[in-house]
Formats: structure tokens, sequence, C-alpha cells
């Protein structure tokens, strides 16, 4: 029986397909892209402004009732990893907001639109 021969040449077969677009590592995505540091903001004038209060018809020391939301488990998921994330980079103000977001509480579908 004779041998089978290859007559032609075939192209050597890579293991791992390379990707054509990059794709951001899990704590790029957790964290967010870099942005450039903030520098600080230097005032030259300076304006003094006189607040008043005023009580309400029922009471000084009464809660004001907060609109809330039905949030659903994507808000509950979507603010707890914001949660997480504001604690991990030491950013109140987005661990404020992931808590907000859980609740319910932070505005979305309570502003009329025209």
């Amino acid at each position: 029986m004779p041998i089978m021969r290859r007559t032609h040449r075939t192209a050597p077969r890579t293991t791992r397909a390379t990707r054509t677009t990059a794709r951001p590592s899990l704590k790029t995505r957790l964290l967010g892209p870099k942005r450039a540091t903030r520098r600080p903001v230097t005032t030259t004038t300076t304006t003094t402004t006189t607040r008043t209060t005023r009580s309400t018809a029922a009471g000084a020391g009464v809660p004001v009732h907060h609109q809330k939301r039905h949030a659903t488990m994507g808000d509950k998921v979507s603010g707890a990893l914001m949660k997480l994330r504001g604690s991990l980079t030491r950013r109140p103000g987005l661990k404020a907001a992931g808590t907000r977001r859980m609740h319910g509480t932070d505005g979305r579908n309570s502003h009329q639109r025209y």
C-alpha cells in the first residue's frame, strides 16, 4: 500500500486566537477609566450670601416625604456594585449614589417631562 503524502503546505495552527480589539480588564471595568487629576480652583472675588429659613406649616421637625420608585433587581445589583466601587476607590459620593440606586431614592422617573 503506497504512503499518501501531502502535496500542499498548510499554515501552522495557532493555539490561541488573537483579539483584534483590546478588551478592558476586570479592574478597569469595575473601577472605570482613568481620569485626569483635578487642579484646585482659585478664585479672586469673594461674595457673601445670606440665607433665610422658613418653617413649614406642619412643624419644624417633621421629615419631608421622599419620593421613592420601585427598584428592580438590576438596580439593586448595579447599586451594590457601585457601592462596592465607591468603597474600594474611597469615593463617598459614588458609594452614596449606589445606596440611593439600591433603595430607589435616586430620583429616576420622579421628574415630569413635557
